[in-house]
């Protein structure tokens, strides 16, 4: 007789089997197999949802984690990056197992033979904590790209291309897809990705390229004449930018470089005027000019600067016309004296008095023709070195600096008081910042220029053309200027300024100045109160009374002292 496992007979057998299979018939079919155990928790003979409730019941321990981006590492528990235990698939892996097992295993499971296994507690990842964690983590690796971009190199005078810089970005995705499939890992890698620039610097290789080829010496002639004026390499860079889509012309300086140019090379049309012969004033002829025909120019310009190929144009020219003729001239013996304008300027400086001088002699001898407008810049010709300006104190900047043409405010101030003292209509008048000792007594009656920018305009209502006549006393440091013309039928009179406020200057601002010996201490500005004040002029003719007003407002003042530096 053969003898079974544990001396169980063949017919033993049959009859366990018998009964294991009618017993297994009436089981509920979830009912796990006997020996079976999740994270050593016996879970044999339980239906699914019993294991469920004794497996759940126990505090899996989350394992640490340890994850690292570039050169960034961080440990944290793996609870946080949403690791938890999962029950269900556990349970699920000993129903199966409890399905696969044969006809033999089951009986010896009801005779209490059944083997012994031990099912590990699996765990899931929840993607969306995992996300938000790494994404907490990360936050300051990521840099956005940076674009090239186009600059003006102040050294080489040349347009240079900013290399552009990729940015990082941290791959959070990938890192979770990765956690998610293997949630037993112990260490966690966030792939830091490079994040292209938008715009290369090759991009813009182009663009600078061209923009360095229109930077060149540009030469304009007036047509018909040989006068030429021009622009230099760097002038002709200042008309334009160089984009990241191209060359963009720059409207506001290309219409102020041709305006430059034009002045340069036009040979305006000359009034009938007054000169100084044997020392008497006697008429000059009026004289036809020739000067650009702006209109056709400026497209031509405007189209041949911005091309590299072209280095040299001819302005379109018309011819300019008097507008005051020799026969309209009234005799200098029939003049009569309308209005003076007085002003001292005792204590100036030699450049001061130097300027002052050239300024009222080009001033000397202006015709304004009847129903024009002066304009002080246009008659003087601009302040400049190549018209007999030098450097003086001038206001600029909030500060009393040296500057070109310091002093010719005292001849546009003069001019201005003999001007409205004749009643001409004012069309443009601007004030200096501060009080200037200059012009006192007569606080408020004075007028700032400044080329360019800041003009003196007045408009001749007279009947006739007017003769500004500037006399200049440099002994006595006395400017007068005189109008003369046909007188007209009116009374003129300026009262003296009206202060409406007043504000005390602050206290003195000292700066070191390392090219000062220690100890020195020097002024360079002085203060001065500010005011709020006007003037009136009241005019009288056969229309009846009217008045108008000059208003200014002076800024309060510090005294500035340089230093030397301490020892």
């Amino acid at each position: 007789m053969k003898v079974w496992a544990a001396g169980i007979t063949a017919g033993t057998v049959a009859l366990l089997v018998g009964g294991a299979l009618a017993v297994a018939a009436t089981q509920n079919t979830t009912t796990l197999a006997p020996g079976l155990r999740i994270a050593g928790t016996d879970v044999g003979g339980m239906t699914r949802e019993q294991a469920l409730t004794a497996v759940g019941s126990r505090a899996a321990t989350p394992p640490q984690v340890t994850v690292t981006a570039g050169k960034n590492t961080w440990t944290l528990s793996a609870e946080k990056l949403g690791w938890h235990a999962d029950a269900q698939t556990s349970v699920d892996a000993a129903l199966k197992i409890t399905q696969e097992r044969g006809v033999l295993e089951k009986l010896q499971g009801l005779i209490g033979q059944a083997p012994t296994q031990d099912i590990p507690l699996t765990a899931a990842v929840d993607p969306a904590k995992a996300r938000a964690t790494l994404t907490t983590l990360t936050a300051g690796l990521n840099t956005a790209p940076k674009n090239a971009s186009v600059y003006f190199d102040k050294v080489s005078k040349r347009y240079a291309v900013k290399a552009d810089v990729p940015g990082l970005s941290a791959d959070v995705t990938a890192a979770v897809n990765t956690y998610v499939a293997t949630p037993s890992l112990t260490s966690l890698n966030v792939a830091l990705k490079a994040t292209p620039a938008k715009l290369a610097a090759a991009a813009l290789k182009t663009y600078v390229d061209q923009g360095n080829a229109i930077a060149r010496p540009f030469t304009v002639t007036l047509g018909g004449t040989t006068r030429k004026g021009g622009l230099t390499a760097l002038q002709v860079a200042d008309l334009y930018w160089v984009r990241d889509s191209g060359i963009e012309p720059d409207e506001k300086t290309l219409k102020a470089a041709f305006g430059r140019l034009t002045d340069a090379i036009d040979q305006p049309a000359l009034n009938a005027r007054y000169v100084l012969q044997g020392g008497k004033l006697v008429k000059a002829k009026e004289k036809a000019g020739l000067v650009t025909d702006r209109a056709a120019a400026y497209a031509l310009f405007r189209k041949a600067v911005l091309d590299p190929t072209v280095k040299t144009v001819v302005f379109p020219s018309k011819a300019d016309q008097p507008t005051l003729t020799i026969d309209r001239l009234p005799a200098a013996d029939k003049l009569q004296l309308i209005a003076v304008g007085k002003s001292t300027y005792y204590g100036s400086s030699a450049a001061r008095r130097t300027n002052v001088a050239n300024a009222a002699s080009k001033i000397n001898g202006a015709v304004v023709p009847s129903g024009e407008v002066f304009s002080f810049l246009n008659t003087l010709g601009g302040i400049d070195a190549s018209n007999g300006f030098v450097g003086g104190l001038i206001i600029s900047g909030g500060r009393t600096v040296d500057g070109l043409g310091g002093g010719v405010c005292q001849v546009s101030t003069t001019v201005f008081r003999a001007l409205y003292q004749a009643g001409l209509p004012v069309i443009e008048r601007n004030q200096h910042s501060y009080r200037v000792g200059y012009y006192e007594p007569q606080v408020g009656f004075e007028a700032a220029v400044y080329d360019p920018g800041l003009d003196l305009k007045l408009k001749n209502d007279t009947t006739a053309p007017i003769l500004i006549k500037a006399n200049n006393d440099n002994a006595r440091s006395t400017l007068t200027v005189e109008v003369w013309g046909v007188k007209p039928q009116r009374t003129v009179t300026v009262s003296p300024a009206v202060i409406t406020a007043r504000v005390p200057h602050p206290a003195p601002k000292y700066v070191v100045n390392t090219a000062l010996r220690p100890g020195v201490v020097r002024q360079v500005d002085w203060a001065a109160d500010g005011y709020s004040l006007y003037i009136t002029r009241t005019i009288k003719d056969a229309k009846g009374v009217r008045t108008d007003k000059v208003s200014t407002v002076y800024k309060a003042w510090q005294a500035v002292y340089e230093t030397g530096p301490r020892s």
